[in-house]
């Protein structure tokens, strides 16, 4: 079936965002067009990804993909919670040095479970690796994904609900298009050193 020229120039658009940002165009761009339409999908980035990189810049990469993979987890994407969980192993290698317990594929693992279960499991290994910090805004997440009333309540809770708000479209479009997983939905991904090292000392330890 022939593609409308507006929804091509919709889908070239976000995945020339991408493109820049993270050196790939992302596969889920032409589903959200496909699903949204072409203006809507425009109008929803526009308001979206400004938004989106204020969080990043304000809380950071490491902890803005946390916040990211266990709201995608809690909502059952594959997509995203790959995405942002190989940019979050990616990150925290680059700042400390080291792995964290659980990589991108074991993370994945734990969704459809209860929010309950996810939590228990990240935030063992959050402890592990002394992200102690990290703890209060993944629970705060959590259980904003989990509840019907998603208001904010706390200082935090404005970025936090766009969040969940944003990925809520972004989840239901991955898991209705059954987009398979691409690569770190970060600046990050264009580091091809750090991925091979990445990549190498992962397959030295076998997990």
């Amino acid at each position: 079936m022939a593609t409308h020229p507006l929804q091509q120039g919709a889908t070239a658009a976000l995945e020339g965002i991408g493109k820049r940002l993270w050196g790939f165009p992302p596969s889920l761009m032409a589903p959200i067009v496909r699903q949204l339409g072409p203006l809507r999908a425009l109008r929803w980035a526009i308001w979206n990804m400004p938004r989106y990189e204020r969080t990043l810049k304000r809380f950071g990469g490491l902890r803005t993909h946390l916040l990211c993979t266990v709201i995608s987890l809690i909502n059952g994407c594959p997509y995203c919670t790959y995405g942002h969980a190989y940019a979050f192993q990616l990150i925290h290698l680059r700042e400390r040095g080291y792995m964290f317990p659980l990589d991108e594929h074991a993370i994945g693992q734990l969704r459809g479970m209860a929010p309950a279960v996810v939590r228990h499991h990240l935030v063992e290994a959050l402890r592990k690796v002394n992200l102690h910090d990290e703890v209060p805004r993944l629970e705060r997440v959590i259980a904003l994904t989990a509840a019907e009333d998603r208001r904010p309540t706390e200082p935090d809770d404005v970025r936090l609900a766009h969040l969940v708000r944003m990925f809520a479209v972004l989840n239901s479009v991955g898991i209705s298009s059954r987009t398979a997983p691409d690569q770190a939905h970060d600046p990050i991904n264009k580091n091809a050193p750090l991925k091979q090292l990445y990549a190498g000392l992962r397959a030295a330890t076998g997990t």
